[in-house]
């Protein structure tokens, strides 16, 4: 790693508040378990989770979700899982990728990287995993199996939401 992320990840805020949106039709809060998982994995590195909620999957629930957590200053990341895949009732992906102002192609790219190499092979070409800002909140568009939120969890978001909040908030000090 080099010496300017080591620097970076230094100067990474410890604490941010997220919000939870799991994107389904048929989870409650007792069958969430990828809702969870995401809560607990959070938690374990001391970040907040300032509400965890379940959306059906529909275009305009998601975006209006998305539009509230941006324009509320106590969440500063929303991280989904659900309604990423291709079939006709998947609508996260348009949701998300319609309201970013800055996409990180990188966060896809290398969650389907992993997933061929170390989950479920050839079909990571199904995932549609998502992630960018809108205005000064980081979001995170994640498959809803639990297999695919703890990939997406302990390898690329938990390492790196604070040195992405890092990122977003640097310009307030410039």
């Amino acid at each position: 790693m080099s010496a300017s992320t080591e620097q970076h990840r230094r100067e990474a805020p410890d604490n941010v508040a997220c919000l939870i949106l799991t994107v389904s039709d048929t989870r409650t809060p007792d069958t969430d378990k990828s809702g969870q998982l995401i809560e607990q994995l959070l938690g374990e590195r001391g970040y907040r989770v300032v509400d965890r909620r379940i959306v059906a999957d529909e275009y305009a629930l998601i975006a209006q979700l998305l539009d509230e957590a941006a324009a509320d200053p106590a969440v500063e990341a929303v991280l989904l899982n659900g309604g990423t895949g291709i079939a006709a009732r998947d609508t996260t992906y348009e949701a998300v990728r319609d309201r970013l102002d800055k996409e990180m192609p990188g966060f896809g790219e290398i969650f389907r990287y992993l997933s061929f190499t170390e989950d479920i092979g050839s079909a990571a070409i199904l995932s549609r995993a998502i992630a960018g800002t809108i205005g000064s909140t980081a979001v995170f568009s994640m498959p809803g199996s639990t297999g695919a939120v703890k990939l997406a969890m302990t390898r690329i978001i938990v390492p790196e939401l604070g040195h992405v909040m890092r990122e977003i908030y640097k310009d307030r000090r410039a």
